[in-house]
């Protein structure tokens, strides 16, 4: 058996949203570019997966057919009754011009394939053939079952994890976006087959203005939201304190079959629209806990709009999924693509003294408000 799989074609990076818009799915042929030259696919322990489109039943697992429909229509260009379309209004469905999710062409048949290639990587954990499987098209966990949010058209994430879930396996979502995954939380939140975790910074300061400690859960699902809200420049350190704190115990309490995380890279330091100050050495430490808890883990993208820091950190998160440090220096194939010539930090980020401080508070609150609040239902003192 493969030790991981990564699922990528070069179909999944083809598509444009907007001329100026901050997705830019290049990033993924990047990344895909970064690791050959590595020589990430080379070796028995590596396998490299082409996608498949989900299906219309497939999206139909979390989003209603009358939405499913409305994106087919819009991507068609069949959008207003005066064009001699469907009559379909787009900003009912979450779509504008000139917002977050334009309709763009082919845009269907781009959401169809990242959700599709999520659930090969799905597929292939679940039936053991791999023992983790990295979608880096995946993660776009703020599309809703009716409308399309923050960049995200189709959940695959939620899709994934119902395809889990139909297999009777107990799921563990775990969210490090800058961003709050407020999609797949709302899909699961009456739900105690699926602990989400999501950790990010703070909705008083970014979108989509969720994700607090008090969203914890409702009915059966109470207790097994849990949100972990960080100030805008927290780094590393008081990152990997919080998350140590507070995923690692709930995941050990909470003893998954199965191990889905989004691993959206905006909370990078140099991100441009986000604020969060993780190096690529934080994020990888993240990445680290996750191969250690030896749980059949789906690995998901998600957020990054450095295009360069997408590449290196998910380049390096796929070396951590292989058991394999890549050598330092970028290949000399690459190199001239990217601003250092190495593959991680060596900077030191300079902040101001006070707004560390305020970083470590927002942090030990919101962790101390989660053990008050949720530890108790999990077992934990």
């Amino acid at each position: 058996m493969a030790q991981a799989a990564f699922v990528y074609e070069d179909a999944l990076s083809r598509h444009v949203l907007r001329s100026d818009h901050p997705m830019r799915p290049a990033r993924l042929r990047h990344t895909y570019e970064l690791l050959t030259a590595y020589g990430a696919f080379d070796g028995e322990s590596s396998r490299l997966i082409d996608p498949r489109a989900a299906t219309e039943e497939e999206l139909e697992w979390v989003h209603t057919p009358e939405y499913v429909a409305a994106v087919r229509s819009l991507s068609a260009g069949r959008n207003t009754a005066g064009s001699g379309g469907s009559g379909i209004n787009p900003e009912r469905f979450g779509f504008s011009d000139r917002g977050d999710n334009p309709i763009y062409p082919g845009m269907y048949d781009a959401a169809l394939l990242s959700s599709g290639a999520t659930l090969v990587a799905a597929e292939l954990v679940a039936g053991g053939r791999v023992e983790v499987a990295f979608s880096i098209a995946g993660g776009l966990h703020h599309a809703a079952p009716t409308h399309a949010s923050g960049f995200c058209i189709f959940n695959d994430p939620a899709i994934a994890i119902r395809h889990f879930l139909a297999r009777g396996l107990r799921v563990a979502y775990v969210d490090v976006d800058a961003h709050h995954g407020d999609g797949v939380q709302d899909v699961f939140y009456q739900d105690d087959r699926v602990l989400t975790i999501s950790m990010h910074e703070s909705g008083q300061y970014l979108f989509p203005g969720t994700g607090f400690v008090a969203e914890s859960g409702a009915g059966a699902g109470a207790g097994y939201s849990v949100n972990l809200p960080l100030y805008p420049y927290t780094e590393d350190e008081v990152y990997l304190g919080a998350f140590r704190e507070v995923a690692l115990p709930l995941l050990r309490a909470f003893a998954p079959d199965v191990l889905v995380t989004q691993l959206g890279i905006d909370s990078y330091h140099s991100d441009p629209i986000t604020h969060l100050q993780l190096t690529s050495r934080g994020y990888v430490e993240v990445i680290r806990e996750f191969a250690g808890l030896g749980i059949p883990w789906l690995a998901l993208g998600g957020g990054g709009y450095d295009l360069g820091a997408v590449a290196r950190c998910w380049t390096l998160a796929y070396g951590v999924m292989l058991g394999v440090e890549w050598p330092e220096r970028i290949p000399d194939a690459l190199a001239d693509q990217y601003p250092t010539p190495n593959l991680r930090d060596d900077i030191a980020l300079d902040l101001p003294a006070h707004v560390r401080q305020e970083a470590r508070r927002y942090a030990e609150e919101s962790v101390a408000a989660i053990k008050e609040t949720i530890f108790g239902r999990h077992g934990l003192g």
